[in-house]
């Protein structure tokens, strides 16, 4: 009997849903330990101390609201599939000419190599495209598929996946620092503590999975920030070895702006503006500008 690995790699979808369901107990425990047990109740000493608890816990909110919502959207929002039937412009250039025996037939194997064809799905393939093993289809601009998020992050979720690094990382840097006391208090009075024993369990907890999360949102956050500038994709990484100049590094502003956009103002948001949607295909995924465009 031939083993399908492919099958047997759509299996990491039940392990997401289980990531999501630890991302949920994490941001819960959090919320009870920095919120509820350490902080709300100083809102009360008066002064400074309850100045900076109210700031603490409007920023942490804040930063949920944040995470939470990039979160959401890069779960749920399609990364991009290749439309069935697909062709290139130029193909349908050709057979929309007069002359339909010199157009290009994607049934000869031949042209299926030269126009990016996958055997998997038996379509077309966009630049940038590459099949997903885990979700069985081929996804625009592919970055890698993520356990986390039980979706593959590509040309139209991108963004909120960087978003969603960016927040969960300051959040978790956040909490951190403002456990960081209670951390230190935990050794230091030994065993007289006040605080209940799962209430000081669960506070040690916090601590050592925000400041291990932190730590690797930090590696991860610098690795995309490097793709980013020079409009990489985690697949395309090995594609560039040996390559004098990438066709797609527009520099770095342009790069950026073929992820979020141009409206500033939406940049710190899992959102596009409409005319960035309009005015920018590679947004969409099935078409991007080289440096030959741009220099010309």
């Amino acid at each position: 009997m031939d083993l399908n690995f492919f099958k047997l790699c759509s299996g990491l979808k039940f392990l997401g849903y289980l990531m999501i369901l630890l991302v949920a107990a994490i941001i819960a425990v959090s919320y009870y330990v920095v919120v509820l047990l350490t902080w709300a109740p100083r809102i009360s000493h008066g002064g400074f101390t309850s100045f900076l608890s109210l700031i603490i816990i409007v920023l942490f909110h804040l930063l949920l609201v944040m995470l939470t919502w990039s979160y959401i959207r890069v779960v749920f929002h399609d990364p991009g599939s290749v439309p069935e039937n697909w062709k290139p412009l130029s193909q349908e250039n050709l057979e929309a000419g007069p002359d339909t025996s010199a157009s290009t037939s994607l049934d000869e194997p031949e042209n299926r190599q030269a126009l990016g064809y996958c055997r998997y799905c038996r379509n077309g393939k966009p630049p940038r495209c590459h099949h997903c093993s885990v979700c069985q289809r081929c996804v625009l601009k592919m970055d890698h598929h993520c356990v986390w998020v039980v979706n593959c992050v590509g040309a139209r979720n991108y963004k909120f996946f960087l978003l969603f690094l960016l927040y969960t990382f300051l959040e978790t840097t956040m909490d951190t620092v403002v456990l960081l006391p209670s951390f230190i208090k935990f050794f230091r009075e030994g065993t007289g503590h006040s605080n209940s024993a799962s209430d000081l369990a669960l506070t040690f907890l916090t601590f050592v999975l925000n400041v291990t999360f932190a730590l690797s949102l930090l590696c991860f956050i610098i690795m995309h920030a490097s793709l980013l500038s020079s409009n990489t994709t985690s697949v395309e990484v090995y594609e560039k070895e040996g390559v004098v100049r990438w066709k797609y590094d527009l520099g770095r502003k342009k790069n950026f702006e073929q992820v979020f956009g141009t409206r500033k103002a939406l940049w710190l948001f899992p959102l596009f503006a409409k005319e960035d949607l309009e005015n920018i295909p590679a947004l969409h995924g099935l078409n991007f500008p080289t440096c030959s465009d741009v220099e010309s």
